[in-house]
């Protein structure tokens, strides 16, 4: 497990020449694993949270990220490279989200809140994990929900939830997930995860939703770390446009783990 926060901040004179805004930035983090393997029974557990504020100078505080992820892996070994699995996965915020200043009146529009939307994932299939750094699932069997449980986000269609309507159920439908953790250098660690999912009923490219999560991590010592992050999403029902996120951020880091870990080849 490792958590630990990033605090950024920037203030300048009010005759600075080069220009500027006084700003301070807030983000906190916690990654967790837990892991069993006993034969050919393996239990894998992910969890990943991130919350961060900023202040600029005459606006008020703003969310600058919020994620909540927990993946759950059963699987069955059937050879020495491929497993049998089910699986659950799901995904949130914490905290509302906001189109700021969409009127005239700088009036912000709230677009997402906790579970709104909130998109829960039931999958089975085939993996495939060559390396103890790399796998990718196969799975034809993947029921979605989508969830819009606050109504003021749910008064227009939005997320694929039909205006009115608080669940949209798609029972039928795939789902493929790659997985990269690996460090490529000392103290430097490469993550990065694709998951693509389609329904059944309308499958094509267009509609093949697309998240690409990678992080770079570099250890500058035991309480230091410098962290790259983005995200790319390509989701028709949200946007019919590329969804991206970037972050860097340099903050104290806390790493805890009751095990040794393997050296990943």
């Amino acid at each position: 497990m490792s958590t630990g926060a990033n605090l950024n901040q920037a203030a300048f004179s009010g005759n600075w020449k080069a220009g500027g805004s006084n700003s301070i930035a807030l983000g906190l983090f916690l990654n967790a694993r837990a892991n069993y393997k006993r034969a050919k029974i393996s239990w894998d557990n992910d969890l990943q949270l991130q919350y961060g504020v900023v202040k600029n100078a005459g606006e008020d505080l703003r969310k600058s990220v919020d994620a909540i992820f927990l993946d759950t892996k059963y699987g069955y070994a059937t050879s020495s490279h491929w497993n049998l699995f089910v699986a659950a996965n799901f995904i949130s915020q914490f905290g509302k989200g906001y189109n700021y200043d969409v009127d005239a009146d700088g009036t912000d529009e709230l677009i997402s809140n906790f579970m709104a939307p909130g998109f829960f994932t039931l999958s089975t299939g085939f993996e495939y994990k060559p390396k103890p750094w790399f796998s990718i699932r196969f799975s034809p069997l993947s029921p979605r929900l989508t969830f819009l449980l606050d109504e003021e986000v749910g008064l227009v269609e939005r997320y694929g939830v039909p205006e009115g309507k608080q669940v949209r159920t798609e029972w039928f439908a795939a789902l493929i997930q790659a997985d990269i953790d690996k460090d490529i250098a000392t103290n430097l660690n490469l993550k990065a995860s694709y998951r693509g999912f389609s329904n059944y009923e309308d499958i094509s490219w267009k509609t093949f939703d697309h998240r690409l999560v990678t992080s770079l991590s570099a250890k500058v010592n035991r309480f230091l770390s410098v962290n790259v992050a983005g995200i790319v999403l390509y989701d028709r029902d949200q946007d019919a446009k590329v969804q991206y996120s970037q972050s860097l951020a340099l903050g104290v880091l806390y790493k805890l783990q009751n095990f040794k870990e393997k050296e990943k080849k």
